[in-house]
């Protein structure tokens, strides 16, 4: 297409587009895609050129395979001449670029976080100036930055920033998903190939040129380096047999060997120059751009650049390679041994850059080194922490290849297995497993059941064969001796309380609690957090909140997944608010390139946390999201769990039909498989359908299926959870004393001690149940001026319905629209319209008008149409059932939708609001 110094050729369509993508209002991004030498570079070139002639400010990148895998490096790299104006930013957005940078310690920020501190960057520096961000081979862009670059491309509608991107199309990269608008860039057709090879290499002899054009398939990077090479080796007419090792190769590979003889044609000492900086990623073309962190320098290395291989970048000075092909080319041709010296100096170099050194030092060792291998496992810990887990298992894998025992050998690959199991990579880290037991460790170690039992649960649900191979094994550790924690020993303690967790059934809790109770010390404390929060939270829950709390101190300092774990206890206790905003920082992060199986129980976090304070919208979306991640990873248990919590929500909106067959998907894999957690959430599922369409008979046997009235079922994570269900469907179907003694057996068990949620959940029940009106008035008020009240408003709402219910029957009207008024207003906010409408029938009732909400009037289904019709008619429930086929007690579960819908609460009225239904809904 062009020469480093030539006119473009052939590309009048692109260069359109360009100057187009230039001069349209707003801001834009774009993306260059094609093959290696089509022309990118040049037309990149192009549109810098073009922006630099209009005023903007044009800030260059060139991604760089050496640090590809470098979290952050290219967003660096970009951002690098924007720093001065990072100070200019406010606090919050400048303590993000300072984490990221490593300026500064602290919680890694998600994707959105960072875009949007970029976001600002940007518009902050193109207030003054038009900006124009060009990036070159950005398939070498690290996952991190292409996350954030992908991002702000999306957002520059409206700015004065544009940003464009050159990407080979024969290397998958992060842009591939980015949805930017973009712009291939193919070879030249036959006219113009032969105008620029005529153009740059005059007078070629007809069958020379030829084989040029033929072999250069259009290609302009190949059209302008062939023909030197040709006409250098001397041959002519029957040109294509001398070129046979080209034959059947692709385009990349004939060039790197044009190449090729250059760099063999050069002196020893200058070689070994070029394959230092390209194994650093020095940049290619002559608008790299500063680099992340320090960057070799290539001296003495003039010979390279009279030879065409090199170029001289005009703002630095320093040495860059002419083209992307010439450092991949110098890397080919080196032998191992030339590269594994050209290692050992660039991890001196980097000798203070952790990551880095690390990916010098494991390509410069060749013989077991403990020293490098614990500086490897010190740079997977960093990544881990920085979101890059997927880094983290290459170089714990590299470790244990470098381990001088054995010992440390299977616990560094035992760690490699550790974190590609939370990484989502269940296949990878069973191959580890099994390279260890190749290697002469039993296929029980410890590191092997972790990895094994983590993957039979996680991807099929299966709790029983688990936790027998993970108790066996701890036992094996406790009796092999060991006086203290280590990593593997914990690792197999919170696996088998997450197994546990999972079975939620009392024998295996029990038989956990021996186990672990005979460990003594060796058990983490965190570990024992774990034991009370998951289990039995109702016996052992006292203290737990405070003890979560205090572990959570220096939550900026753990890894994914003992967040996660931490995140779980707090959730049982009430408290996961406090931390969510921690989890939404990071879960982005972890998804893309972390720990994407924390990840997942991250949203999973999320999303409860989004139910229990009302943003039911965000709770959908993060459940949408989670079931789409967690069946594309092939974790069914992840998946089923997803399912439950959105049944749950869409009972809690109305939706009930769509609920209960998420409540029966979910119950169908739980049941025969034992994961007693899923079923009790099925259960859950069916309870609160039940009770937001008033069918109170089957929300009692849904609830009882739980745990009883009067007591709590050990390690039913539900019974607590469903105190005020159980009580209001007894009330609801005569069962008072069934209901005062649920009610009483909460205050007994002090769940107002143990957390928030089942503090209000147990002063409303014992005020429903109340026969003294001195108690009733004093436990409704506790639970209206509960500190924590308004954080959970679904509960509250309820809560105040049942006492303007009370307030109306027992001291009139008047008394009772206030707690009626803010329990419709909850209601109709949080979406759940069944509830909405069963507190403005109440609220009608004490003489304030009130307009049903018509959309809820439109869900009259033509069964519940055709029995209102019959009871308004003066039909019993028993001659209903006749005429339709049904029994009374369905008959009367159907009425018991119609009320609230019409916005009613007694047979009498339904004539009148069946006529005041519009024609159409009638039809």
């Amino acid at each position: 297409m062009e020469s480093i110094d030539g006119a473009i050729v052939g590309r009048e369509r692109e260069q359109g587009v360009l100057a187009g993508f230039l001069t349209a209002a707003g801001g834009r991004s774009l993306v260059l895609r094609g093959d290696t030498g089509v022309g990118k570079s040049a037309l990149l070139d192009h549109v810098a050129e073009l922006a630099s002639r209009a005023d903007h400010r044009v800030v260059r990148a060139t991604g760089v395979e050496a640090e590809s895998e470098l979290p952050y490096a290219g967003l660096h790299q970009f951002l690098y001449p924007l720093l001065p104006s990072i100070d200019r930013l406010d606090e919050s957005h400048r303590k993000v670029f300072d984490v990221v940078f490593g300026r500064s310690e602290g919680p890694p920020p998600s994707v959105m976080t960072l875009g949007i501190a970029v976001l600002d960057l940007l518009s902050l520096a193109a207030s003054r100036q038009p900006l124009l961000l060009v990036l070159d081979d950005g398939q070498w862009f690290d996952t991190s930055s292409t996350e954030v670059c992908g991002f702000v491309g999306r957002r520059l509608t409206g700015s004065s920033v544009r940003f464009v991107v050159g990407l080979r199309s024969d290397v998958p990269s992060g842009f591939d998903t980015a949805a930017l608008p973009q712009l291939p860039v193919t070879t030249l057709p036959e006219k113009a190939a032969e105008h620029l090879l005529d153009l740059r290499s005059p007078g070629l002899a007809p069958r020379v040129r030829r084989l040029i054009l033929d072999e250069a398939q259009g290609n302009p990077l190949a059209l302008l380096e062939l023909p030197p090479h040709v006409l250098r080796s001397g041959r002519t007419a029957d040109g294509r047999q001398d070129l046979a090792g080209y034959t059947g190769v692709p385009l990349p590979l004939r060039l790197q060997h044009v190449y090729g003889a250059r760099i063999e044609a050069l002196d020893g000492a200058v070689r070994a120059e070029l394959l230092r900086g390209a194994l650093d990623g020095v940049g290619a073309g002559t608008a790299t751009g500063p680099a992340r962190g320090a960057r070799y320098r290539m001296m003495d290395a003039d010979e390279a650049a009279a030879c065409g291989l090199l170029d001289v970048d005009p703002l630095s000075g320093d040495f860059v390679f002419r083209h992307p092909l010439v450092r991949s080319t110098v890397v080919q041709r080196a032998t191992p041994n030339e590269r594994r010296a050209a290692h050992a100096v660039l991890a001196r170099v980097h000798r203070d850059d952790v990551e880095r050194r690390a990916v010098h030092l494991a390509a410069s060792t060749i013989d077991p080194d403990e020293q490098v291998a614990a500086v490897l496992e010190a740079a997977a810990d960093s990544a881990t922490l920085r979101g890059g887990s997927l880094a983290a298992v290459s170089w714990l894998t590299r470790a244990a290849e470098l381990s001088e025992s054995r010992e440390e050998r299977s616990r560094r690959l035992g760690s490699a297995a550790f974190v590609a199991g939370h990484a989502g990579l269940l296949g990878r880290a069973q191959q580890l497993v099994g390279s260890d037991a190749a290697a002469g460790k039993s296929e029980s170690s410890p590191a092997s059941v972790v990895t094994s039992a983590y993957v039979a649960l996680y991807e099929d649900g299966d709790v029983r064969s688990s936790r027998r191979h993970v108790l066996a094994a701890i036992e094996n550790v406790r009796d092999g001796g060991a006086r203290e924690p280590d990593e593997v020993l914990i690792r197999l303690v919170n696996l088998l309380l997450a197994v546990s967790q999972y079975a939620s059934d009392a024998s295996s809790w029990q038989r956990a609690h021996e186990v672990l109770g005979s460990l003594g010390d060796r058990m983490a404390a965190n570990s024992r957090i774990y034991e009370d929060a998951w289990g039995d939270v109702v016996r052992r829950g006292a203290g737990v909140r405070e003890r979560v709390e205090l572990a959570m101190a220096d939550l900026h300092t753990r890894e994914p997944w003992e967040i996660t774990r931490l995140c779980v206890a707090a959730y049982h206790v009430d408290t996961l608010g406090a931390y969510r905003p921690h989890l939404q920082r990071i879960v982005d992060r972890e998804v893309d390139t972390g720990a994407v199986a924390s990840g997942m129980t991250m949203l999973h976090l999320i999303m409860l946390d989004q139910m229990a304070v009302g943003e039911w919208d965000d709770a959908e979306r993060t459940g949408l999201r989670s079931l789409d991640l967690t069946t594309s990873h092939d974790h069914a248990l992840f998946a089923h769990q997803t399912r439950a919590y959105l049944g749950l929500l869409a009972a809690l909106r109305g939706r009930t039909a769509h609920a209960r067959e998420l409540q029966v998907t979910v119950d169908t894999w739980a049941r025969p498989r034992g994961v007693g957690f899923l079923t009790q959430l099925a259960d859950a599922i069916g309870t609160t359908a039940a009770l937001t369409d008033g069918d109170y008979e089957a929300a009692y046997l849904h609830a009882i299926g739980i745990t009883p009235p009067g007591t709590f079922t050990p390690y039913a994570h539900q019974a607590s959870r469903t105190l005020l269900d159980l009580v209001e469907a007894s009330l609801h179907t005569g069962r008072t004393e069934q209901a005062r003694r649920h009610a009483l057996a909460a205050q007994q068990a002090g769940l107002p001690d143990i957390s928030p949620r089942l503090a209000l959940l147990t002063h409303g029940a014992l005020a429903m149940t109340a026969t003294d009106p001195a108690e009733a008035d004093d436990m409704f008020r506790r639970a209206e001026n509960h500190p924590a009240a308004a954080t959970f408003p679904f509960e509250l709402a309820r809560i105040r319905l049942a006492d303007g219910v009370r307030l109306r029957q027992t001291q009139g009207r008047k008394a009772a629209r206030l707690p009626l008024t803010r329990a419709a207003e909850a209601f109709e906010r949080l979406g759940t319209l069944p509830w909405a409408e069963r507190a403005r029938a109440e609220l009608r009732a004490t003489g304030t008008a009130v307009t049903a909400s018509s959309a809820h009037l439109a869900e009259l289904t033509w069964q519940e149409r055709r029995i209102a019709d019959l009871a308004a008619g003066g039909l019993t429930n028993k001659e209903i059932g006749a005429r339709m086929h049904l029994s009374p007690r369905t008959v009367s579960s159907h009425l018991y939708r119609v009320f609230p819908k019409l916005g009613i609460t007694s047979r009498a009225a339904l004539r009148d609001a069946l006529g005041r239904l519009p024609e159409e809904r009638e039809a």
